[in-house]
């Protein structure tokens, strides 16, 4: 091996461990350059929690009410352990009213935020926020009841200014009158998917509390909601859970559902008035109510929905017959003509039980049959309701 060749040998060894060491720096550097980023993110995230530790140790702060403004930035506040405080305010806490919500210091009680207004969680699930699915075309017969129901609730809420124009106030609200499964709640959840208003719906029973105030606050917290939603409708069912008739020798219990009855009246003619915000209620006991609820300024409208005579029935039973697989043959005028008495309700069970039949049978077609069957069974169940059970074997 001549001289040159182990020098050239010794230049590619050097070469190439050369190459070695750059690549194991390069990877260095890159691993340098990683843990310098981790440790700048370890360092944020200990700021961060150091931060969040530190607003965590902060005093509890007191929710109290703003009962007048000063001047100089002073506030009469009552909180919510009960004495009345004038105290500072915050530079930057701005809008404060009298009756607003704010945050106070728990050692000085001064204000230090501006809190939103307290509502029931009862009351916040009040609002639907997906409309049903039922439409006016879904209603068979009641043609009449709809236009007054359009008439009344839709007409203000969309056109306001027709109103303005006569000279008159647009109507405040409608009860819905009429003997259980007429359609009083369809027509409810029909006007809430018709109107772009926002639905709010409560049964009534859910006003009566157990403890005093209670009712009324709920109620009162109801009408705040649809306030602030307007334009907003306020349906409460079965009204007359606590809409019925005042007496003297009440219990307790009465007394408190006679408070909650004393502020839905003063929410439907008060002093602050109802713009944007429609009224609606359903009973089917109206022999029941106050009269103080059923006069003109509370309920403009009061709307009967009667059982269904033959041509009602035939609509009726049309809207239900449309999405089942029927004879041809069947005619809807033979089946209004065998159901006389029979409510909304009543025939779409009748549809109901006709479809259950032909399921027994294992068919998918619905047949004449069927419905007469139907029709003897609900009618039967009808007559039995009707008829009182004898008192003494």
């Amino acid at each position: 091996m001549t001289l040159d060749t182990e020098i050239s040998e010794k230049l590619d060894e050097l070469e190439s461990r050369n190459m070695e060491l750059l690549e194991e720096a390069r990877k260095v550097v890159i691993e340098k350059e990683f843990m310098e980023s981790e440790m700048a993110r370890l360092q944020r995230e200990i700021r961060r929690l150091r931060a969040e530790m530190e607003r965590l140790k902060k005093p509890p702060m007191i929710i109290g009410y703003i009962k007048d403004v000063l001047i100089n930035g002073k506030a009469v506040v009552k909180s919510t352990t009960g004495p009345e405080f004038i105290v500072n305010s915050a530079d930057y806490v701005h809008g404060l009213e009298i009756g607003s919500r704010v945050a106070l210091n728990k050692q000085t009680l001064a204000v230090v935020g501006s809190l939103p207004p307290s509502l029931d969680p009862m009351v916040m699930g009040a609002e639907i926020i997906k409309k049903p699915e039922v439409s006016y075309k879904n209603i068979g017969g009641l043609e009449d009841q709809l236009n007054e129901v359009k008439e009344t609730v839709e007409l203000p809420l969309k056109k306001p200014e027709l109103y303005k124009k006569v000279g008159i106030e647009p109507p405040k609200g409608i009860l819905l009158v009429g003997p259980p499964g007429t359609g009083k709640t369809l027509i409810a959840k029909a006007v809430a998917r018709e109107t772009h208003a926002v639905f709010i719906r409560l049964v009534s029973s859910e006003l009566v509390q157990k403890y005093i105030g209670e009712g009324a606050r709920l109620v009162r917290e109801l009408f705040d909601l649809a306030k602030q939603r307007k334009p907003a409708i306020v349906f409460i069912d079965e009204i007359d859970a606590i809409g019925s008739k005042r007496v003297k020798s009440a219990t307790s219990g009465d007394r408190e559902v006679q408070r909650t009855l004393m502020q839905l009246l003063a929410e439907l003619d008060g002093f602050e008035p109802l713009d944007g915000v429609m009224f609606v209620a359903a009973t089917n006991r109206p022999d029941m109510l106050d009269e103080a609820l059923l006069r003109p300024g509370r309920f403009d409208r009061i709307i009967e929905i009667p059982i269904p005579d033959w041509e009602e029935r035939k609509a009726i039973f049309k809207v239900h017959m449309k999405p089942m697989n029927t004879e041809k043959k069947i005619r809807v005028d033979y089946l209004a003509s065998k159901t006389d008495g029979t409510s909304g309700a009543d025939i779409k069970a009748i549809c109901t039980e006709a479809g259950m039949f032909a399921i027994r049978e294992d068919r998918s077609r619905v047949k004449l049959y069927d419905f007469e069957r139907a029709i003897d069974k609900i009618m039967n169940m009808k007559i039995k309701d009707l008829v009182p059970e004898p008192m003494f074997a």
